[in-house]
């Protein structure tokens, strides 16, 4: 993890331009021992060619032999240690769509479910009913009032939403009232320690009035929440690292990520890598650091899509020039986390990463970009913490240390 009274105390000012591109669970493994993994089965001219001109390695998103959830990877990132700054799912995704979640405040993410006549759980997800479908029920959930203390309610995507309960005396160390299974009932909500104890019992309260409000519903007529958090009060990156950062992201938690640590977020139509390239080229002059996510590469890996993640990534490589175009002085490309296909789901393994800088990298020896060149690149296998540094020092915005 870097330094970071160090950081503040190095940093200097210049006309560099950085960009850190995350391909959302790009690692992943073969399905055959000895074939390609995702990355390197795809055909990536534009990023085989930066690995060319730059340099490889991998990075370790929390610690070696940990799988790791999408924000504290994306906080390891931006530079956090993330078992030192525990961030909360509900804190995550309310934010990334503008709610305000205060110091005191409890937010949580919500999902809604099917559960049959006798109150067990036939779809976690409702069906993964769409967001036209989702939304009028969140309004009847934005009806539901208990005593004591408000619930502010906003849909996210699809059949999920965000909870923020506001009132006197609320701690958020409360379990998740997800079984992670079917054929069950939801969980009520449990604290962990005494001084949460009411913070629960409220939220079981506005669960069982939403259940009534729900119940005629064909799908989602009931719900389950997870991740209930509060602010962090992370340390502010722009302050930290004396960059104007901006992030361009579509799906909520990781632009509530981004917010909490101070980037600024840059709204913008579509979700195509295309998109995200142009929304960074009509910014240009506004941030000196951008942080563009691609998520479908890790909802392919969770698919057990193999193919349908190579699409991704190849359609990732294919809008690479019209980012390119706009001179970056220093491009990072990775990932968050591994999302191997073979796996369904996120895994411990190291993540390929990418550091191209023309004018300061020093290159190595491998000419394509995927897992087995990146375990031989000139990177090694580091902490995803150093790469922030590691971006600084390469746009040469770290001072000298010392005399």
């Amino acid at each position: 993890m870097p330094d970071f009274e160090l950081m503040r105390s190095l940093q200097k000012k210049n006309d560099t331009k950085i960009v850190l591109l995350v391909m959302d669970g790009l690692g992943g493994i073969p399905i055959e021992p000895g074939g390609p993994t995702e990355l390197e089965a795809a055909k990536t001219p534009n990023l085989d060619r930066l690995a060319e001109e730059g340099t490889l390695g991998q990075t370790i998103p929390v610690r070696h032999g940990v799988t790791p959830g999408s924000g504290p990877a994306h906080l390891g990132l931006f530079g956090y240690d993330p078992v030192t700054y525990e961030v909360g799912r509900g804190v995550l995704e309310a934010t990334g769509i503008g709610m305000t979640v205060s110091t005191g405040n409890v937010a949580v993410r919500g999902n809604f479910c099917t559960v049959d006549s006798d109150g067990k759980i036939t779809d976690r997800r409702a069906g993964r009913i769409s967001s036209k479908e989702a939304i009028p029920i969140v309004e009847i959930l934005k009806e539901v009032e208990i005593s004591d203390v408000s619930v502010d309610v906003e849909h996210l995507r699809e059949y999920r939403f965000a909870a923020v309960m506001s009132g006197k005396g609320l701690t958020a160390n409360i379990d998740d009232t997800d079984p992670q299974q079917t054929g069950v009932a939801p969980l009520p909500a449990q604290a962990f320690d005494k001084e949460s104890k009411a913070c629960a019992r409220y939220f079981n309260q506005w669960i069982d009035a939403a259940r009534q409000k729900l119940q005629s519903q064909p799908k989602a007529n009931a719900l389950t929440l997870r991740g209930f958090s509060t602010d962090p009060c992370l340390p502010q990156f722009p302050e930290i690292f004396g960059l104007r950062a901006g992030c361009i992201a579509v799906y909520p938690m990781y632009r509530g990520v981004s917010k909490l640590v101070g980037m600024e977020l840059i709204d913008f139509e579509g979700e195509k890598p295309e998109e995200e390239f142009q929304t960074a080229a009509q910014h240009w002059n506004d941030f000196d650091f951008f942080f563009i996510h691609i998520k479908k590469t890790d909802s392919k890996g969770e698919d057990g899509n193999f193919d349908g993640k190579v699409e991704i990534i190849e359609s990732v490589d294919a809008a690479l020039p019209g980012l390119m175009e706009m001179k970056p002085d220093v491009v990072v490309v990775t990932g968050d986390h591994s999302t191997p296909a073979k796996l369904r789901s996120h895994s411990w393994h190291p993540v390929p990463t990418l550091l191209w800088a023309p004018a300061t990298v020093r290159t190595d020896f491998e000419k394509s970009f995927g897992e087995r060149a990146c375990g031989r690149g000139g990177l090694g296998t580091i902490p995803a913490t150093t790469l922030m540094p590691l971006m600084m020092a390469h746009a040469e915005r770290l001072e000298k240390f010392g005399a």
